[in-house]
């Protein structure tokens, strides 16, 4: 099932594990995808002399992994090829104390303090480039807490559990039979979850509490990056807080407009940039939410969930944007129960369906193109009174027989019978008229919302939240600056992010040798 090329890499990755591993295999023999599941493990345990299959008759499909005879709290309920096969090289690097996502210390004493136990699950899809992050993050958690475990399943494999608990998203994460987490997600998010579910078994501090630094930087994507080695460079003592390198990127498909590369994706730039930061003297903390911000004297001081402060003379505020939501009723209630962010994850469980777009911009008309190509139909809603996508998309868009547009349309509430949503309020907003759509689900495509709610009783902000800078990016307040989407830029684009980054740098270095 792997090929040649596969294994030697494979080889190669597991060339120097210290510990023996079991998958530990509970089949029914006449499962469909039984054979699938035996020849990749077989495959994957023939790349080392520490890892073996042990195989038994059982009631559906699964494996757990073990380690030196002892259960690590991961179990597969699913075929793990595709995306989800890196979770499971991962899980076993991990578990060997390698690989990729280790937490720092201050992640992992949060981490051990969480009350257990706890049986997560996880529904996901191979094709979904979201799911592995969900995936990976709850495995480690189980490697390294003794009261979690995790188990992923592929709802494609087990239709029946998918519907009986009304699934129409993934990652879909359940502790126990409640739903945790729906959507893209990364440690940090998922461990805040947690903690707000299970609580702690003591109240804690943590035993770094304090970072000085001579550079701050909130945010962890193209423009944080850029500042943070800029200023790095300067032989400054630099510490980047972010909940995630790459933030926004990493759901990002296909980057072709990066100036001398000719494509990548999300997921490998963010990879790229955190090899770059740490090819530096800069200290990373990701996984982190801050809470709070405030001035004292002249330094900067962040407090991030778990107790530590961090503190600097000069603070550069690159936090980015989230999707912006419609904020309707039914919205949240209906959230992964039809009403969805992300197509390339969540539109399989649409084919053959009806849905609509909110959203003309490039991104709602990607989403539409793509669904097209699997929905029975689809329907693109459009506030202003034209689309604002490129002429290219506008084009293709025009050229399929089963999409429509609705202008000047505003959403009003989604609609469900209380499971999961079946239709769409909106007004044709020239004549006040209000029409309810029959729908299966809803693709909400209206761009970002910058994030500065932390920010904006110290720094000026304008109507719809973005940071005011001066042309160096410079706030009104002095040592505080702003970069990329979070401020009031023009353009939000990655490498304009990445240039106003360098440019906050080089001002902060500038103001520090005036001052």
């Amino acid at each position: 099932m792997l090929d040649a090329s596969l294994k030697e890499q494979l080889t190669t990755l597991f060339k120097e594990l210290q510990a023996d591993y079991v998958f530990d295999i509970k089949v029914r023999t006449e499962h469909e995808s039984c054979t699938d599941l035996l020849h990749l493990l077989e495959d994957t345990a023939s790349c080392s002399d520490k890892i073996t299959c042990r195989t038994e008759e059982g009631e559906s499909l699964e494996f757990r992994l073990l380690k030196n005879e002892e259960d690590l709290g991961i179990c597969f309920k699913a075929v793990p090829g595709g995306h989800e096969f890196s979770s499971l090289v991962l899980a076993i690097l991990n578990a060997d104390g390698k690989g990729k996502n280790l937490p720092d210390e201050g992640t992992l004493q949060r981490l051990k303090h969480l009350k257990g136990p706890a049986q997560l699950t996880t529904y996901m899809s191979l094709s979904c480039t979201n799911c592995p992050d969900v995936v990976q993050a709850l495995n480690l958690m189980a490697i390294l807490h003794p009261g979690i475990q995790h188990m992923a399943v592929d709802g494609a494999l087990f239709p029946q559990e998918a519907e009986r608990l009304h699934i129409q998203a993934v990652p879909a994460v359940f502790i126990g039979q409640k739903v945790l987490h729906i959507g893209r997600g990364d440690f940090g998010e998922l461990l805040e979850k947690l903690e707000t579910h299970m609580g702690q078994e003591v109240e804690f501090v943590s035993d770094c509490l304090a970072h000085h630094f001579d550079v701050l930087v909130a945010g962890g994507g193209p423009a944080g990056v850029a500042a943070a080695i800029y200023s790095a460079r300067k032989g400054l003592k630099v510490g980047v807080v972010a909940g995630r390198i790459g933030g926004q990127i990493n759901e990002t498909m296909g980057i072709e407009n990066l100036i001398s590369v000719t494509y990548t994706t999300g997921k490998a730039l963010a990879g790229d940039l955190r090899k770059h930061l740490e090819s530096y003297d800069i200290r990373i903390f990701d996984n982190r939410r801050i809470e709070s911000c405030r001035v004292e004297e002249n330094e900067k001081v962040l407090h991030v969930k778990g107790g530590e402060e961090f503190r600097a003379p000069a603070l550069i505020i690159a936090t980015g944007a989230s999707w912006r939501k419609l904020n309707v009723p039914g919205e949240a209630e209906y959230t992964g129960k039809g009403v969805a962010f992300c197509p390339h994850c969540d539109g399989p469980f649409y084919k053959g369906k009806k849905v609509a777009v909110i959203g003309g911009g490039n991104s709602g008309i990607e989403a539409a193109i793509d669904l097209a190509g699997i929905c029975a139909e689809v329907t693109v809603i459009e506030f202003m009174e034209e689309l604002k996508a490129d002429e290219v998309l506008r084009n293709k868009l025009a050229s399929l027989p089963n999409v429509k547009v609705m202008l000047h349309t505003q959403t009003l509430e989604v609609q469900g019978d209380g499971n999961k949503m079946n239709a769409l309020k909106v007004k044709d907003r020239k004549s006040n008229q209000e029409t309810t759509l029959p729908l299966d689900g809803v693709f909400i495509q209206i761009g970002l919302s910058a994030n500065s709610s932390l920010f904006k009783d110290i720094v000026l902000v304008n109507r719809i939240g973005e940071i005011l800078t001066d042309r160096n990016c410079r706030t009104a307040v002095k040592g505080i600056y702003a970069a990329g989407d979070v401020s009031d830029v023009s353009y939000k684009q990655i490498i304009i992010s990445m240039g106003e980054g360098a440019k906050a740098a080089l001002s902060a270095f500038d103001d520090r040798i005036r001052s």
